[in-house]
């Protein structure tokens, strides 16, 4: 036996000290092979939707539905059986109302009770015992054990589980305890969540959304475009901190900032008050419904013009210094004709300009900042860098994402592989270092790990700097068009010039040979393997499926945001994936709460197999079980060692 080999076995007898304990986790790890593999549960571009992403959350998109037609199937009727997934969605809510409308609780109660166990004993039955046991809430923990545990050593079982559930009711635990079964479900339906990008931005509760992973069982990130550029922003890269605060304002979503992060937006109001006190500025109303009052609509379009102009500004510096980037059409201030009242683009084509009116511009250097605009942005800088809550935030984002995964055969990522018409891999230059595939991934995100944890000043720079490429360079895997037309679209009526042209990734998906090589690029097996992203909204209202390329591309971005509901014709896509294949659901817009628990109204529209398994998925298929495999190889080599002498038992 090599030395490196003992001592690792000898390591590894720390753990198992005796020939017992060491047999005893090898059954356990081979009992854990045959089990069904756990549900995975894919979301993506949620942009601040929390309302609508916390119902899909607590219905498991479908799962717990189906787990109640597969205990109850025709013993209970639909209406009933819609209750009961109301109940398991929103248990303090649905009971609030319940007791309103109920005249024997104390049936009620029993009944419920019953039904819930037995969804619980059917949620629980494809997890070990001890990792139930995990999951359990700790208040209720041997309790539940008991009802949802078959004890063949009672004789007369109904009288046993009757006089538990009676006696819950009795002492007026009933209610508490219906919370803990269904929470107990919602955890149990899902044993991974996948999140595919795009938290933030759009809608008004990235925060909420955030708080509720913080806290998820079991999940992984890949982060989106919007997420990189508010890590950007929380690192204190200014450029970012710019797009994030314009994005907050075109959206009327400040509450983000002021409310859910305690950003104070004073001095940039203040500012912009001042300093565009005379500008109508033109175009820079913001969307969606106003509950505004004219001052505040009025004092909103100042600030949206002051901090984009600064953006422009910080943007345009960035392009000259990063000569690298490859972006420097993306510097435009300088070529607007302030006289003239004009602009030409990079292509030579003049046009006029929208809004004309630049106080803060000097002609001679206009991508430097004014006095008081350097001022708005070192406070700003600071309530970014200095915001507890953003900084753990975006702790999570690091912890448990990436800019890409492979998980039990899929590769997930957000964006696109950058390619080249033909298909091939496109070179793409990363400060004097080229890269392509897998490969730019890795280094994009190591760059951006730098951004937070190197303790080389220049490292940290680079890694701030990158999360603005990632954010809009026509390279950017999480980006994926020739450019960001930003500036166009607030200052040029002529709509050819708002033109953002997709990378080929998203022409070439339906050619087999292409994504067999993307597979094949990330290590992963093109017969069994699938290219899961979301990023660019799929426009089911024109006939576009999420499907492509004959399953082996699942597209899950449908629309969760608001904002693109009336182009795509639902409102998110999710899917899931259980020991018998993957599910693609399509959503319909989420209305309220209040109306999914007094209507008892799911969102989940409808529910389509992408693949099938020929026999049941076991954990011994996963990259868990490959895990598992690997330990019982280590302990079976631990007890060869301990019966051959070259160990010895710690008895």
């Amino acid at each position: 036996m090599k030395n490196d080999e003992l001592r690792y076995l000898q390591r590894l007898a720390e753990l198992y000290p005796t020939i017992g304990k060491a047999s005893t986790e090898i059954i356990n790890l081979q009992s854990i092979l045959n089990l069904p593999k756990g549900t995975e549960h894919f979301l993506s571009d949620i942009h601040g939707e929390y309302e609508a992403f916390s119902h899909v959350l607590r219905n498991g998109s479908g799962a717990v539905r189906k787990k109640i037609d597969d205990v109850f199937g025709h013993t209970l009727s639909n209406s009933d059986k819609r209750a009961l997934a109301t109940l398991i969605y929103y248990p303090k809510e649905k009971i609030e109302l319940v007791k309103k409308q109920e005249p024997d609780m104390e049936n009620w109660y029993k009944i419920t009770l019953y039904r819930l166990i037995e969804v619980c004993k059917t949620t629980a039955s494809k997890y070990t015992r001890s990792k139930v046991r995990k999951a359990l809430p700790a208040d209720y923990a041997y309790v539940i054990e008991e009802l949802i545990t078959e004890k063949a050593e009672v004789l007369d079982k109904e009288a046993y589980y009757d006089s538990i559930v009676d006696t819950i009711i009795e002492i007026g635990r009933a209610g508490d305890f219906i919370i803990a079964l269904a929470e107990l479900i919602q955890r149990l339906v899902v044993d991974h969540l996948h999140v595919l990008g795009d938290i933030y931005d759009r809608g008004p509760g990235p925060h909420f959304i955030m708080d509720r992973l913080m806290s998820y069982h079991s999940l992984d990130i890949q982060w989106g475009n919007h997420d990189v550029v508010w890590m950007g922003a929380a690192a204190g890269q200014k450029a970012c901190i710019a797009t994030v605060i314009r994005n907050c304002i075109r959206y009327r979503n400040l509450d983000i900032l002021e409310d859910g992060y305690g950003i104070n937006i004073l001095p940039l109001m203040t500012f912009a008050m001042e300093a565009y006190k005379d500008d109508p500025c033109v175009g820079f109303d913001m969307k969606g419904a106003s509950s505004y009052s004219a001052l505040e609509e009025k004092m909103g379009c100042k600030m949206h013009k002051a901090i984009s102009i600064i953006q422009f500004k910080l943007e345009g510096k960035l392009v000259q210094t990063h000569k690298d980037f490859g972006m420097e059409d993306r510097a435009l201030l300088h070529r607007i004709d302030p006289e003239k009242k004009t602009i030409t683009l990079p292509d030579g084509k003049t046009y006029p300009l929208k809004d004309s009116v630049f106080p803060t511009v000097n002609w001679e250097d206009p991508y430097a900042l004014s006095p008081e605009e350097e001022e708005v942005m070192e406070r700003l800088d600071s309530a970014f860098r200095n915001c507890e809550k953003l900084q753990n935030h975006m702790r999570l984002l690091l912890d448990k994402g990436g800019l890409y995964t492979t998980y039990n055969g899929n590769l997930l990522f957000h964006g696109s592989v950058p390619l080249n018409e033909d298909g091939s891999l496109t070179e793409v230059e990363i400060y004097g270092e080229k890269y392509r595939g897998k490969a730019l991934y890795d280094a994009l995100e190591t760059y951006v790990r730098r951004a937070f944890y190197s303790m080389n000043e220049e490292e940290r720079e680079k890694g701030k700097d990158i999360m603005w490429y990632i954010w809009s360079a026509p390279n950017s895997p999480l980006f994926g068009k020739d450019k960001m037309t930003t500036f166009e679209r607030y200052f040029i009526e002529d709509k050819s010039t708002h033109k953002e042209k997709k990378n080929a990734y998203y022409r070439l998906l339906e050619r087999e040979d292409v994504v067999d090589g993307l597979l094949r690029e990330f290590g992963l097996d093109p017969q069994t393997g699938h290219i899961i992203n979301g990023h660019v909204p799929v426009h089911q209202s024109e006939g576009e499926s999420p499907v492509k390329c004959g399953g082996k591309v699942i597209v899950i971005d449908g629309g969760f945001c608001k904002a693109y509901q009336k182009v795509t014709g639902i409102a998110g896509y999710t899917l899931t994936y259980n020991s018998y294949g993957l599910v693609l659901s399509a959503h319909e817009p989420f209305t309220s709460k209040e109306q999914a628990v007094e209507r008892e109204k799911d969102i989940v529209s409808n529910r389509v197999a992408v693949q099938y398994s020929g026999k049941r998925v076991l954990v011994g298929d996963t990259d868990t079980g490959t895990a598992v495999k690997e330990r019982i190889g280590e302990l079976i080599q631990l007890l060869d060692a301990y019966r051959k002498g070259v160990i010895k038992e710690k008895k």
